[in-house]
């Protein structure tokens, strides 16, 4: 039906206005022949309009496509950059380590000792630190500066496991240098640190590997014990197995140049199964116009009974020879040393103390874990005053690990005569129980840890 109010087509209008049946049947027809033509119409338009979507889809699937392409050629050109660089910078860190380097180390030594006859008592049992090793930690570090020459430092302090206090009153009092090394000129040091003769003598004598198999007090600083600040020490490669060593210690003295210094000078030569050593060392102990007497740039080397009257001396001079030689699991050596205490104006005793000292001993490498080492020790001074000391020891150790062992001593001295301050008393080594009566016992049973 047509809608009331849509006009007919005035050629298709009675002329009364109204139309006929069969104007009306030719009305329809009209308009529905109207009607599919333009269906027919409509459907091309369509059709094309659905295949121009087609193509239009298709169109964007190949964008699509090709940007993905683009965005997957992309990424990949950001991963192998990233790649590039991240193998860059391995490359680098690599060598920046391999150019320079610092490390953490140290010593854990713990013991149980037992003592006979010690500042006026017949027995003293507890526990001590540091027989075997100092107890220390510290510091080191490395620096490659190119063509074979390395910069480098050490810094090390020495503590007590029980008490956990440092030794003595210095942050690293036991080495604290700073220098340069090099594979044709050697090394140079400056700070603080231990003379030339505990470098390349003292790794040929007995205390080498075990304790104590040194002199009684350590009055030829044998053990090592004392350090020289101020000093600047050189140290040459090893020629043809021979190494030479000098160290030269300022006193810092305002108006003497002499007062409180100290110098060394050491050689060592190994060929074979035989090395020999030797090495000289001297320390003025203070000029007493200029500073109190004692005042000096190394450590004190009165701390024991041995040679405490003598801590006025204007100054002292030892010499150390030493050799072993090895053979199969076994290493049998010795060294002796003449130590010269001076006296002066200012000095509490009247002529210089001598000590002339000669020691021995046998290691033997049981097996890779065990060790066991015997020595003994014999001291004679005579000058100021005239004094015996014999010392015998027997120590062993069992490797748990390449950083733990266990380990044992025992000890036993003997001394007669007079010291300077009277009669001579029995000292083992530079071991930390004070003097006894003519005769000490010690023994120990302890544990070591290196890290």
């Amino acid at each position: 039906m047509f809608h009331k109010n849509r006009p007919i087509a005035a050629h298709h209008r009675p002329a009364n206005g109204w139309a006929t049946p069969a104007t009306r049947q030719s009305i329809i027809e009209t308009t529905a022949f109207a009607s599919m033509t333009t269906v027919i119409q409509v459907i091309p338009q369509t059709i094309g309009t659905q295949e121009a979507a087609k193509k239009r889809e298709l169109a964007r699937h190949a964008n699509s496509t090709y940007r993905g392409r683009c965005d997957f050629s992309r990424i990949q050109r950001r991963k192998t950059l990233l790649s590039t660089l991240l193998a860059l910078f391995g490359s680098l860190a690599s060598r920046v380590h391999a150019q320079s380097s610092v490390t953490l180390y140290g010593i854990v030594d713990e013991s149980i000792q037992y003592v006979h006859n010690t500042a006026g008592q017949h027995t003293q049992v507890g526990l001590q630190s540091g027989q075997m090793s100092i107890s220390q930690w510290g510091m080191k570090g490395n620096e490659n500066l190119g063509d074979g020459l390395n910069a480098l430092f050490d810094l090390q302090n020495g503590f007590d496991v029980n008490s956990g206090k440092l030794s003595g009153s210095k942050l690293f009092g036991r080495r604290a240098y700073v220098g340069l090394s090099s594979n044709t000129w050697g090394t140079l040091t400056l700070g603080r640190q231990q003379n030339v003769l505990s470098d390349l003598v003292l790794p040929v004598q007995g205390n080498n590997f075990l304790e104590y198999f040194t002199t009684p007090g350590d009055v030829d600083l044998a053990d090592g014990s004392v350090r020289a600040s101020n000093s600047i020490k050189w140290e040459s490669p090893i020629w043809a197995g021979v190494q030479i060593g000098i160290l030269y210690s300022f006193g810092g003295v305002p108006g003497s140049v002499k007062s409180g210094s100290s110098y060394s000078s050491a050689v060592s030569y190994s060929q074979g199964e035989w090395t020999l050593a030797a090495g000289y060392s001297h320390e003025d102990n203070g000029n007493s116009n200029l500073s109190t007497r004692g005042t000096t740039s190394t450590d004190s080397i009165f701390f024991s009974s041995v040679n405490a009257a003598y801590a006025s001396a204007s100054g002292f001079n030892i010499t150390r020879v030493a050799c072993n030689y090895v053979v199969g699991p076994f290493t049998i050596g010795g060294y002796y040393s003449y130590s010269e205490y001076l006296a002066d104006g200012a000095s509490t005793f009247k002529a210089t103390e001598r000590y002339n000292n000669g020691s021995v001993y046998v290691y033997w490498q049981v097996s890779a874990a065990v060790a066991i080492e015997a020595g003994y020790d014999y001291m004679k001074s005579h000058g100021d005053s005239s004094a015996t000391y014999h010392q015998a020891t027997l120590a062993a150790n069992y490797s748990l690990t390449r950083r733990t062992d266990l380990y044992s001593s025992i000890s036993y001295g003997h001394a007669s005569g007079r010291n300077g301050g009277g009669s001579a008393k029995a000292v083992i080594a530079d071991s930390s129980p004070a003097a006894g009566n003519s005769n000490q016992v010690l023994s120990m049973l302890g544990i070591r840890h290196r890290f």
